[in-house]
C-alpha cells in the first residue's frame, strides 16, 4: 500500500486544480459525513441483482473449472481480507481455485526466489512502478492480453495505462490506488486545543505547537516503516520544488545533492527536529510501525497519544480498528502547501501476470473491470483508479470525495517518487532511501550527510 502523480507533457494543470478543489471540499464536508445511506454500501440500497456485491456484471469471464491460480501480494490484515473477497468473486464466476500467497518486501526479491525455484505465482501485485519495470527487464512479466487491454482502454486514464506499460507494451493493471497527500486528525484533541485545519506548512507547525501546549503530542510518525518517511519527503518536495524537479529527481536526472533536496530536508527538519512534536520523539517514532501510528492517534479520545497522522486514504482501514468513526471522530485535510499549492501524490498496486496462462489473463481482465473494484470499494480502505466505477460504491463521503479527486486528476498527477525508482533504492527496508530518511529522522541536523548518503545509494542503484 505504499505510496503520487506524474504530469503528461503540455498539461495545463486544470485537472490538478480540480483535484485539489475536490480534496478541499471533501475535507470541509467531513463534519457532516458518515456512512451515506446507512446500510454500509453507500448506494442508497439501489443495487441491481447479479454478480459483484449485488451489481450486474460488466465483464464476461471464461470458465476455468478446475484451474488453480496463485496470486502473490504483500498485503496483510484487513487489506488481505478485502482482496480475498475480490478473489472469491472471481472464483464464483469462473470456477477457478485462487490461492493468496503472502509475499515479503521487497516483493521483487521474493518473486525472484520463487521463480528461481520453478514455482512462480500466476499473478503478482506489485506496489512500485520500478518493480513492474524490473519484472519486465527480468523477463518474468507477460504482456496484458487483449481482453484485459480492452478493459484498460475503457476504464483507465492514459496516465494509469502508461504507468503499467514498459516500452509501450502494457504489462500491469493498476487495481488499487492511493491518495497520499492527506493528514488525518483526532477531532476531540483539536477541539480541546482550539486548533483548526492548517492550509500551509507554516500553519501546520503553528497548529502542532498549539496542540502540544494543550498537553497532547501533535504528530504521530510511523518511522519504523521507512516508506512513510519517503511519503513525507515527496509531499514536501513536490509542493516546494515543483513538478518538473520532482520528475527529474525521480529519474535521477538531478542528484540528491541538489539544492532543492537540501531545501526540502531543511523544511522537514522543522518538524523532525522538534522531538516534542512527535509521539515518542524520534526514537519512539522509529519503533512505531505504520498501523500503530494511526491507532494511537484515534484511541483514547482527547487523551490520545497524538493528534495527527499523515498518510493516504488507506488510513481508514486502521482507523476502523479503533472506536473512532471517520467523519466525526476522525477527519482529514490536504497535506499543507509548502510552496504555492498543496501537493497531490498518488501510489498504486499493479497486477502483473507471471505465467502466460488463461487463468492469469482472466484475472487481469477481472481486476481491470469495475466489477472487481466495486467489491473492495464497498468494504472500505480502498480507492480505485478505474474511472468506470460508480463512486456510490464507496462506503462514506470521505472516500467518495477522495475517489472523485483521483479520477478528476486524469493524466495530471505525480506518482509516488520512491515507487518509480529502482527497488534497491526506493523500496527496500533497511536500505537506500528508507534507511537514509530513518537516519535523518534520528538526526535531522545532518542534512548534508543525508544528501550524500542518498546520492551514493541512488547512483549505485541506477547504475545497476
Amino acid at each position: 500500500m505504499r505510496r503520487t502523480t506524474r504530469t503528461t507533457p503540455g498539461s495545463t494543470g486544470r485537472s490538478r486544480r480540480a483535484a485539489l478543489a475536490l480534496l478541499a471540499v471533501g475535507a470541509l464536508a467531513l463534519s457532516g459525513c458518515g456512512d451515506g445511506d446507512g446500510n454500509g454500501n453507500g448506494n442508497g440500497g439501489k443495487e441491481k441483482p447479479g454478480a459483484s456485491g449485488g451489481q450486474e456484471a460488466t465483464v464476461q469471464l471464461p470458465k476455468l473449472n478446475g484451474e488453480k491460480i496463485e496470486v502473490a501480494a504483500v498485503w496483510t490484515g484487513p487489506e488481505q481480507e478485502n482482496f480475498t473477497k475480490v478473489l472469491d468473486e472471481f472464483e464464483k464466476r469462473t470456477g477457478a481455485t485462487v490461492t493468496f500467497v503472502p509475499a515479503q518486501d521487497p516483493i521483487v526479491n521474493f518473486l525472484g526466489t520463487k521463480i528461481a525455484g520453478g514455482s512462480p505465482p500466476d499473478v503478482a501485485m506489485l506496489p512500485q512502478v520500478g518493480a513492474v519495470q524490473q519484472a519486465v527487464a527480468n523477463k518474468w512479466a507477460k504482456p496484458v492480453g487483449p481482453e484485459a487491454k480492452a478493459q484498460l482502454a475503457k476504464n483507465y486514464a492514459k496516465g494509469w495505462q502508461d504507468l503499467g506499460s514498459v516500452g509501450g507494451t502494457p504489462y500491469g493493471v493498476y487495481f488499487k490506488a492511493a491518495s497520499k497527500s492527506l493528514v488525518w486528525y483526532n477531532t476531540a484533541v483539536f477541539e480541546n486545543a482550539g486548533a483548526t485545519e492548517p492550509k500551509t506548512w507554516k500553519e501546520f507547525l503553528t497548529t502542532a505547537e498549539t496542540i502540544s501546549a494543550s498537553g497532547v503530542t501533535p504528530v504521530s510518525v510511523g518511522g519504523a516503516d521507512g516508506w512513510t518517511l519517503t511519503d513525507w519527503f515527496e509531499n514536501v518536495y513536490l509542493s516546494q520544488a515543483g513538478p518538473e524537479k520532482y520528475d527529474q529527481l525521480a529519474k535521477h536526472e538531478i542528484k540528491w545533492t541538489d539544492p532543492s533536496v537540501k531545501q526540502a530536508l531543511t523544511t522537514l527538519a522543522e518538524l523532525f527536529g522538534k522531538p516534542e512534536l512527535i509521539a515518542g520523539g524520534a526514537d519512539g517514532a522509529l519503533q512505531t510501525e505504520f498501523p500503530k501510528s494511526v491507532t494511537q492517534t484515534f484511541t483514547g479520545g482527547d487523551q490520545a497519544k497524538s493528534a495527527m497522522v499523515f498518510e493516504g486514504d488507506f488510513v481508514t482501514v486502521n482507523i476502523a480498528q479503533t472506536e473512532a468513526k471517520v467523519g466525526t471522530d476522525a477527519k482529514v485535510f490536504p497535506f499543507p502547501a509548502v510552496g504555492g499549492e498543496s501537493p497531490v501524490v498518488t501510489g498504486g498496486d499493479a497486477a502483473v501476470a507471471l505465467k502466460d496462462s488463461k487463468g492469469a489473463q482472466a484475472l487481469l481482465t477481472f481486476l481491470a473491470s469495475p466489477d472487481a473494484a466495486r467489491i473492495w470499494a464497498q468494504a472500505g480502505g480502498f480507492i480505485s483508479p478505474n474511472k468506470s466505477l460508480d463512486v456510490a460504491a464507496y462506503p462514506n463521503d470521505v472516500q467518495r470525495d477522495i475517489a472523485k479527486a483521483l479520477i478528476a486528476a486524469g493524466d495530471d498527477f505525480r506518482f509516488d517518487m520512491s515507487d518509480q525508482m529502482p527497488q534497491a533504492f526506493g523500496g527496500t527496508p533497511g536500505k537506500g532511501e528508507w534507511k537514509a530518511l530513518q537516519d535523518f529522522l534520528k538526526n535531522p541536523k545532518d542534512i548534508a550527510g543525508t544528501q550524500a548518503r542518498l546520492e551514493a545509494d541512488a547512483a549505485k542503484a541506477y547504475k545497476n
